[in-house]
């Protein structure tokens, strides 16, 4: 995973979250098989800020039934970024 926008999908952006931006704490859905040093290297080169902190969770798959088919759901990672109280704060809805 060299680049970075493989590791970051897409900004988590839900009531919780956006409480936690207040904080310079931003969630991100990111790779399953990033670990929290590519997560803060990629943030730091896609926004262009410092980051603090790392902290990520996994979720497993849920299991879901097609008819008489059963399946699962895909497995996913997300990553809780604290940034530093020097940098600036990340603008998602910008036009």
């Amino acid at each position: 995973m060299s680049n970075a926008r493989d590791i970051i999908k897409r900004p988590v952006i839900t009531e919780k979250t956006a409480d936690l931006m207040e904080n310079k704490k931003y969630t991100f859905d990111v790779d399953v098989r990033a670990n929290k040093t590519q997560i803060k290297d990629a943030i730091e080169e896609i926004f262009e800020v410092k980051v603090d902190s790392v902290n990520t969770v996994n979720y497993k798959g849920k299991s879901k039934r097609f008819g008489r088919y059963t399946g699962l759901t895909p497995k996913r990672k997300k990553a809780f970024v604290q940034l530093t109280a020097d940098s600036k704060e990340l603008d998602f809805f910008e036009a």
